[in-house]
């Protein structure tokens, strides 16, 4: 399959940014202190996250890309710079010397056998001047990207999505939380399972579903809702419509990530030109290439239309 020209793509990424840490190592006996496994160190990786790693994705693709965000005056955020650069990322950073840049940091060995988050909320006088650097980038872009990982990051996203109507761009947003009259507007809201069960409520059935995320849909007054749904792959709910894709048979080996390939897909495709739908089920596709590799990582051009 050839594809469209993603270089077509002009795509703003904003959200919460995070670097996602990996100690890799060998665990072959339990602690005497305490009935943990102790774990020999080899190597350590550092990759994009959150936000940052939607950017990155999109780069892969080929789509000429912007990312903006907040980070902390430390090594942490300068390496995530780094390898954002080296991704093709233009990238938009403001540093609050009163945070720490959000880390995950996942200790592996042969399996993940811990997580350790380090995170705190920017302040509102860097909020502020990452807003007025948003509306000064929307001329650049044709599809504008909100990744809210309720870090923080997106104190002002109702204003950014008004003023990216305004200036004709759609509005693709990874949603977060229960409140998501903040998300009034977008072209596209794409939650989980989990994400839209925590707003809408428990389903009983695919009937029940579809009438509680079109209520929702129309709630928001949002063009589409695309519901990504693991092993059952993903539907799309549009005025008077549901599109059910079904997930491509994979082995399934780390869902991390899986949501930020899924929206930057998205939204390289509509910037390239694609219908809705035809981007949602290449959307589909890659989420199903994401789910077999480690960790938070992109998918390739070449991956996607092989």
């Amino acid at each position: 399959m050839k594809g469209p020209d993603t270089r077509k793509a002009r795509v703003l990424v904003v959200g919460d940014v995070m670097l996602d840490r990996y100690w890799h190592g060998e665990a072959s006996r339990i602690s005497p202190e305490a009935p943990v496994p102790v774990v020999l160190f080899a190597r350590e990786e550092s990759r994009a996250g959150g936000a940052a790693n939607v950017a990155a994705n999109c780069a892969a693709l080929g789509a000429r890309t912007q990312l903006l965000s907040v980070v902390g005056d430390d090594p942490e955020g300068a390496s995530l710079r780094r390898l954002l650069e080296e991704a093709g990322v233009q990238v938009g950073f403001h540093k609050d010397r009163s945070i720490r840049t959000t880390q995950k940091l996942r200790v592996l060995a042969r399996q993940q056998l811990l997580r350790v988050d380090f995170e705190t909320s920017p302040s509102k006088e860097v909020l502020a001047s990452k807003l007025a650097d948003f509306r000064a980038a929307l001329p650049r872009c044709n599809v504008v990207v909100l990744s809210d990982y309720g870090k923080g990051g997106l104190a002002h996203i109702a204003r950014m999505i008004r003023l990216a109507r305004a200036a004709g761009k759609r509005v693709l947003v990874d949603p977060k939380g229960e409140d998501w009259s903040r998300y009034r507007g977008a072209h596209v809201v794409t939650p989980n399972r989990a994400e839209l069960r925590q707003v809408a409520g428990g389903w009983k059935s695919e009937p029940d579903l579809e009438r509680r995320a079109q209520r929702l849909r129309r709630r928001l007054g949002l063009e589409a809702l695309l519901v990504t749904r693991g092993a059952e792959g993903m539907t799309l709910f549009r005025e008077g419509h549901a599109l059910r894709v079904r997930a491509e048979e994979r082995e399934v080996y780390d869902v991390s990530g899986a949501g930020d390939t899924v929206i930057a897909v998205l939204a390289v495709m509509l910037g390239a030109g694609q219908r809705l739908e035809q981007a949602v089920r290449l959307a589909n596709r890659a989420g199903g290439i994401k789910v077999a590799k480690l960790g938070t990582a992109v998918v390739t051009r070449r991956e996607l239309f092989a």
